[in-house]
């Protein structure tokens, strides 16, 4: 019953989804939403309970009595047991009914594989949420294409349908067990239950399971092999992936950099400060990584403003823009660099990078503003608490020293031929820009052209005006986007396990996987890629 009760709401939500009527639902009231949904899942619990759990014990318990009587049946007692005049009726229904159960599969595979792609033990593929307020649907092409893929292999390659039995019943029985272990573990650390409860429940299902499994190990010649050797495959993709990604994380957590360190190398490298925004993106919420280090190091120049960014997925449908954004500083002010973090939900989708670049403006200005009332309050001005993340507000620009209009199209024409200006003074360079706005005219227009101004009118402290009229003139001098294309390597010493694991199945899955760019909607226009070697 408790399997029941959470199986329910999917099946409701589905059911909406599928008849069309998940938007007029979404459109009602809270009080009323909720009498809709327990009105629909007692209709449900009514029909299981009332028409397909009798017509399941029924369908078996005729099964048996036949088998009883004609024993030699035993390999087709389904079929063999139905009357002749309704063969053809019933062969539809269960085909039908198997297509149904199929989904079952499909739909628990792609939640699998998207919690997997969350603890990050999978490669990134794409992932398509189809509903607005239900998280667990979802749908993933690429494994919805395996599937097919597999199923086909499958039916040409046994093409018996004992065979397939066989290893389909191996699979069910090893699900089965493994869940039972499982759920001991659960009446243990969730629901903090006795541990004698716990193993009373493992020795008296699993005691059952476990002589199903050893009838179906026998099996294993005999077809049983193919869900074994799947589970293989697919263990080990999940393992060399989770291994290669964990240890070249590990490498960025190891060889985090300073900033001062950095800075204090400036005279001897001529570092220079190009006009700009430049936005970092790291999976770093803290420190600065090597990967920047080896950027500057190799072109000792960076943007008049750096911005780290670090993006995550939060297991909500939408994060609202106010909550979007965690703001905070590195190092002193007068460096202008910034680290921020964008949280999204799994339905939020960045679409308008111009949007995007808009927002982030208006978070780091809100946050100089707080800090210097704050530092204001406390008496002195150049302290400031590095490390110190704050989330900052961006759907009211009050508070935040900056005026927001709409640019018309001779100012979005002056503003683009400055900052073109300002940006190079190449003749070539200027030209590429005018052939790309040529070709992209369709999606420029499309975007919201706003313009920003400080606030004249208000009362703002001259440094603050300062450090606010630096991030307005970088963003107009433009955006770009710097991330790393790291290429992780095993070392020299490392034994041969590693370095097939590292050198060879995790850059095969790295080079067929989707990219960082394309899952962060990342302009191609304004994409640096900073190549990196890992020695992990």
């Amino acid at each position: 019953m408790q399997v029941l009760k959470l199986c329910l709401p999917i099946l409701a939500t589905s059911l909406l989804h599928l008849s069309g009527y998940e938007e007029w639902f979404i459109c009602l009231s809270k009080p009323k939403r909720n009498l809709c949904i327990i009105q629909l899942l007692s209709c449900l619990q009514l029909a299981f309970v009332g028409v397909i759990y009798p017509c399941l014990v029924l369908q078996y318990m005729g099964q048996a009595a036949f088998l009883s009587k004609n024993m030699p049946a035993v390999y087709d007692s389904f079929y063999l047991s139905i009357p002749s005049p309704l063969f053809w009726p019933v062969f539809v229904i269960a085909t039908l009914a198997a297509v149904v159960g199929s989904q079952a599969i499909i739909s628990a595979t792609f939640s699998i594989v998207k919690q997997c792609l969350a603890l990050g033990c999978f490669p990134r593929v794409k992932v398509v949420h189809t509903s607005r307020w239900i998280h667990g649907q979802i749908y993933i092409p690429e494994i919805n294409w395996i599937l097919m893929v597999l199923c086909l292999a499958v039916a040409l390659g046994f093409r018996d349908i004992t065979v397939i039995g066989n290893a389909y019943g191996l699979a069910c029985i090893t699900v089965m067990f493994v869940t039972t272990c499982l759920m001991s573990l659960v009446i243990i650390f969730v629901w903090q239950k006795n541990v004698l409860v716990s193993l009373l429940f493992l020795v008296f299902f699993g005691a059952i399971e476990a002589a199903y499994l050893s009838a179906a190990v026998m099996k294993v010649p005999q077809g049983g092999w193919a869900p074994i050797a799947l589970a293989f495959v697919f263990m080990s993709i999940m393992y060399v992936w989770h291994y290669g990604t964990r240890r070249k994380y590990m490498f960025d957590l190891q060889n985090k950099v300073s900033m001062k360190w950095i800075l204090n190398l400036g005279p001897s490298l001529g570092i220079m400060r190009v006009p700009g925004i430049g936005l970092i993106y790291t999976e770093l919420v803290t420190g600065v990584p090597a990967i920047f280090s080896h950027f500057v190091t190799n072109l000792p120049a960076f943007h008049q403003v750096l911005v780290f960014v670090c993006v995550k997925s939060v297991p909500v449908p939408y994060v609202p823009i106010d909550e979007r954004y965690l703001i905070g500083r590195i190092g002193p002010r007068e460096y202008r660099m910034y680290r921020c973090i964008v949280r999204y939900g799994y339905k939020d989708v960045q679409k308008d990078d111009e949007n995007f670049e808009n927002h982030l403006v208006m978070s780091i200005a809100r946050f100089v503003q707080m800090e210097a009332e704050e530092s204001a309050s406390s008496g002195s001005y150049e302290s400031s608490t590095e490390g110190r993340m704050a989330v900052v507000h961006t759907t009211d620009t009050t508070g935040t020293g900056l005026v927001v209009r709409d640019s018309t199209d001779d100012d979005a024409a002056a503003a683009g031929t400055s900052s073109l200006t300002r940006s190079s003074k190449s003749e070539t360079l200027r030209s590429l820009q005018e052939i790309y706005e040529l070709e992209n005219a369709g999606s420029v227009s499309r975007r919201r052209r706003v313009r920003f101004q400080i606030d004249e009118e208000e009362r703002i402290d001259p440094r603050v005006r300062d450090e606010l009229s630096d991030l307005l003139e970088a963003k107009e001098a433009g955006v770009a986007y710097i991330i790393g294309h790291s290429y992780v390597k095993a070392r020299k010493n490392s034994n041969l396990l590693k370095t097939f694991a590292i050198n060879y199945a995790y850059s095969f899955l790295r080079k067929n996987c989707r990219g960082p760019s394309v899952t962060l909607h990342i302009p191609h226009i304004s994409l640096i890629e900073v190549g990196m070697i890992y020695y992990v």
